[in-house]
């Protein structure tokens, strides 16, 4: 389903519904707020400045750039493992050490990402759907294969006893 746009609206059938320029231009605002600190997670169908989380697919139609399509495809991965039931959510419940629960929509605002491939970005830590503007350049060889690789950090809520 990775590579098939058809076959990956069977895991995502709301796909069509986000298919639109009023939903699409709602993620501006996911851009926006990306820029400053952490993405809406109201906004689950936008990666930020990187465009729409829609569909879960290998395919990227608007490359600005290597680093940008590589980390919209690790944003979608991880909402796909989310909508698959792979990935769960944590929260500290009560005297729970960790409650975890399934949770089909990604909580944006848990997750960073930090390039480890082609030429580490030890500095800092990105929020999902932040613009890769600010650090990209330097991060890739003329002669690369675009064989990018992102350390993927979440944030889990648990009960420390």
């Amino acid at each position: 389903m990775w590579n098939d746009s058809s076959l990956s609206s069977i895991i995502a059938p709301e796909a069509f519904v986000f298919a639109n320029p009023i939903a699409q231009g709602a993620c501006a605002a996911d851009a926006i707020a990306s820029i400053g600190s952490k993405p809406l997670n109201a906004l689950f169908w936008c990666a930020g400045s990187q465009g729409s989380m829609y569909p879960f697919t290998g395919y990227t139609s608007n490359q600005f750039s290597p680093q940008a399509a590589s980390v919209l495809l690790s944003e979608r991965m991880a909402f796909k493992l989310h909508r698959q039931g792979l990935v769960m959510n944590s929260v500290g419940k009560n005297q729970e050490v960790c409650y975890t629960y399934p949770s089909p929509i990604i909580p944006k605002d848990r997750y960073r990402y930090q390039m480890v491939n082609m030429h580490p970005d030890t500095a800092q830590c990105h929020p999902f759907g932040r613009s890769v503007m600010r650090w990209q350049a330097g991060h890739a060889s003329p002669n690369s294969r675009q064989n990018f690789g992102y350390l993927i950090w979440r944030k889990r809520n648990c009960v420390f006893l």
